[in-house]
């Protein structure tokens, strides 16, 4: 078993399956999971991860990256489900876009006839995100939010380990209290009793690498305005990501749209906007490849954007909606919010104390809101940085700063 750390009882566990494909209701399968433990204040205590050995074949290989050589040694779900559900006993199960992994989790339980005794008490990082960061977007863009690092994402074990840093960062940016709730909810589950077999983690991990339409996707921010569109997103971009739109994922959308009471106006919206979004982040280079222009015309065709929408992404670079003002004519307003990133010459608690003193308000991750980025290097290429770019938030060094707090 694939582990440091050993298992408490109190706090959280944070997973994340790689599948087959995106419908255990249809016969997809988990593939790979890893676990994630956190006390209550977020610091992480334990990890495990696994390969799991689906009995059919492994869907896209080239986004996942497990082999079929790797899988036949691998253990069945049966095999480490007495594990699984002790790792998760007795915590508050987080994951990001919880749906997606609590469906995965529910079937593959269900496949083997086990109850747990008790509901799990989930939480959705995704959804967190709508508090704390303003936005329910991807795993890759929260991350960035607040520079935490997500090298090798579409492995179970680096996703959990990304999401409980992700959940680490929203307890430090709130009181303890607001995760009360949770812990109400949090039961003792009961065994599944079935024989264990070793955890087996993947060996030689072979770099990913994502395609431009995969590394636009993960930059789009937020276009959502509820949970509910927020979850039909991830699951639009979960969809175009291996650029085809199959009938069967056609039919989850519009059942997933049914679900969450999402009208056929709103859902047409939301592709309208995510578009626009994706087109801003490909223009971000102030360049468009030919590949780069037949991804954005692909996607439009998916998502049946208006032909109209489509020529003004490809006619000109298209701007953010908040582009950075010219810095001379810079100038902030009291409480107005502004992060630091990178090792300056200065502590930034002391920075932090400094602003806060003159009535700004230092904030610990990169959002809309955001009025200012100071970087140790302005030219930084920090996700915090990246972020700011995507959102046209002005960026610059510490001896701006410096000047700035003289004057």
């Amino acid at each position: 078993m694939g582990n440091w750390g050993q298992p408490s009882r109190l706090g959280f566990a944070t997973i994340d399956f790689e599948t087959t494909g995106l419908f255990p209701e249809h016969h997809d399968r988990a593939i790979e999971v890893a676990v994630v433990h956190s006390d209550p204040s977020g610091t992480i205590t334990g990890r495990w991860e696994t390969l799991i050995n689906p009995g059919r074949d492994l869907g896209r290989q080239d986004i996942h990256g497990v082999s079929a050589r790797e899988i036949l040694a691998a253990p069945t779900f049966a095999d480490i489900a007495d594990e699984l559900v002790e790792l998760l006993s007795g915590r508050v199960v987080v994951a990001h876009n919880a749906a997606f992994d609590m469906r995965f989790l529910s079937a593959e339980l269900s496949r083997i006839d086990y109850w747990p005794g008790a509901e799990f008490a989930d939480l959705c990082t995704m959804r967190l995100a709508r508090t704390y960061l303003c936005g329910g977007a991807s795993l890759a863009d929260c991350c960035a939010a607040f520079d935490i690092a997500l090298v090798g994402a579409h492995r179970a074990a680096v996703d959990a380990h990304a999401t409980a840093e992700l959940l680490a960062a929203f307890i430090a940016s709130s009181a303890s209290s607001d995760w009360d709730p949770y812990f109400a909810r949090v039961s003792a589950l009961a065994p599944v009793g079935r024989a264990r077999q070793l955890w087996m983690p993947r060996d030689n991990v072979e770099a990913y690498t994502a395609s431009f339409l995969a590394r636009i996707i993960d930059r789009v921010p937020d276009v959502a305005t509820t949970d509910e569109q927020a979850e039909y997103l991830d699951l639009v971009e979960r969809c175009i990501l291996d650029r085809y739109l199959s009938e069967h994922e056609k039919s989850a959308l519009v059942a997933l749209a049914d679900r969450v009471g999402l009208s056929h106006s709103t859902a047409r919206r939301l592709h309208h906007d995510f578009f626009v979004a994706l087109a801003r982040v490909a223009w971000s280079d102030g360049l468009l490849t030919d590949e780069e222009q037949a991804d954005l015309a692909l996607v439009a065709t998916l998502l049946e954007v208006d032909a109209a929408a489509l020529e003004t992404a490809l006619a000109a670079p298209m701007a953010s909606a908040d582009a950075p003002p010219a810095r001379s004519s810079f100038a902030l307003e009291p409480g107005s919010a502004i992060v630091l990133t990178g090792d300056m010459r200065r502590v930034r608690s002391e920075w932090e104390s400094v602003l806060a003193g003159l009535g700004y308000v230092p904030k610990p991750a990169v959002t809309k809101a955001v009025s200012l980025v100071v970087a140790a290097d302005p030219d930084s290429l920090s996700g915090k940085a990246k972020k700011a770019r995507d959102y046209g938030i002005p960026i610059v060094g510490e001896a701006w700063l410096e000047d700035f707090v003289r004057a």
